[in-house]
């Protein structure tokens, strides 16, 4: 039963990532838009989505609660301020949304906050991914690090690359979306940021080497992490393919899986730990009476129609965005 909560766990970050980081990445894209009209049909295409992207986020809090409530409890001890800026980001980021299209004179300002709160908010999941990846302190099982021990460069660095592979999945998702002079210009944003995401990927790579970090341990100790890697290099190489054949559907696939290659290395370079490396999954895990008592509610029945609700949501509004403004 704890393995069946971790893989739902597993699968709602991922879908919290790839789902929520592209319209995170089309809100940062936006605030480099200067036409009104091509403002407004980028938030088209996400109109109809990015609550439900959202929802991903609090699908995982939730099992974290329920089913890991140790690491529920630790976490919010080591991240507070980046937890509560990232919040901050999302509702200042939702409210915008809502305003900018009914406001006039005000509507200059609430695109600056839609841009700032996507900002705020992918910048500070990356900064609580790369203090993970660093590794937190921990004293008997305690976290002892205080209010500022997630603020290393690494984790800064961190921050910043993960804004630009959402920025990226973003233009990716205006390629798809689009027509005209949003997709073109999305379409040369493209291989600007890939070649920057994967400078980032390699500068991560020879930090942990150089700084001996205990996750680059793991990647010596499991050589079959690298073939992530290698799918991902793959991937970047039928992006670049499909972005000179102004391929429209696949860039996004392609970009999708660069962040799952990503996403799975970094997994398997935790386990088994939850909260590297101090809290394992057994150790962070529910009792099994308490887990079976989810498993009858969420995971049997909530989960599967969430599941559901998105896949038909995304079939229901696929295709291409209109030309005109205002959003649905």
């Amino acid at each position: 039963m704890v393995m069946f909560w971790v893989s739902l766990l597993v699968i709602s970050i991922l879908l919290y990532l790839l789902l929520d980081g592209f319209d995170l990445g089309v809100g940062m894209l936006f605030g480099l838009t200067r036409s009104a009209d091509n403002r407004s049909i980028m938030l088209n295409t996400v109109a109809p989505v990015w609550d439900g992207n959202e929802t991903w986020l609090v699908v995982t809090g939730v099992i974290l609660w329920g089913a890991f409530p140790i690491v529920y409890a630790t976490l919010p001890s080591a991240f507070y301020l980046p937890v509560i800026i990232m919040l901050l980001g999302l509702i200042l980021r939702g409210v915008s949304f809502e305003y900018r299209n009914k406001a006039q004179r005000s509507r200059w300002l609430w695109e600056v906050c839609f841009t700032a709160g996507s900002l705020a908010a992918s910048f500070m999941q990356g900064v609580m991914v790369g203090a993970l990846v660093e590794g937190l302190r921990f004293t008997n099982g305690q976290y002892s690090g205080g209010v500022f021990g997630w603020f290393t460069p690494f984790a800064l660095l961190c921050g910043v690359g993960l804004c630009l592979g959402y920025a990226l999945l973003g233009a990716c998702w205006l390629v798809r979306k689009c027509e005209g002079l949003i997709r073109d210009t999305a379409r040369r944003q493209i291989p600007i940021l890939t070649v920057t995401v994967l400078a980032f990927l390699v500068v991560v790579f020879i930090y942990a080497l150089v700084e001996n970090l205990p996750i680059m341990h793991r990647w010596i100790d499991r050589p079959y992490l690298f073939i992530f890697p290698a799918t991902g290099a793959v991937a970047a190489l039928v992006l670049a393919s499909n972005i000179l054949h102004h391929n429209d559907y696949w860039p996004f696939y392609m970009v999708t899986l660069i962040f799952m290659s990503a996403f799975g290395t970094l997994a398997l370079s935790f386990w088994p730990h939850m909260i590297p490396f101090a809290i394992t999954i057994n150790e962070g895990a529910a009792p099994p009476s308490t887990l079976t008592f989810m498993f009858w509610g969420e995971g049997l029945f909530v989960y599967p129609l969430m599941l559901l609700y998105a896949v038909v949501g995304y079939r229901i509004f696929r295709g291409k965005v209109g030309s005109m403004p205002g959003h649905y």
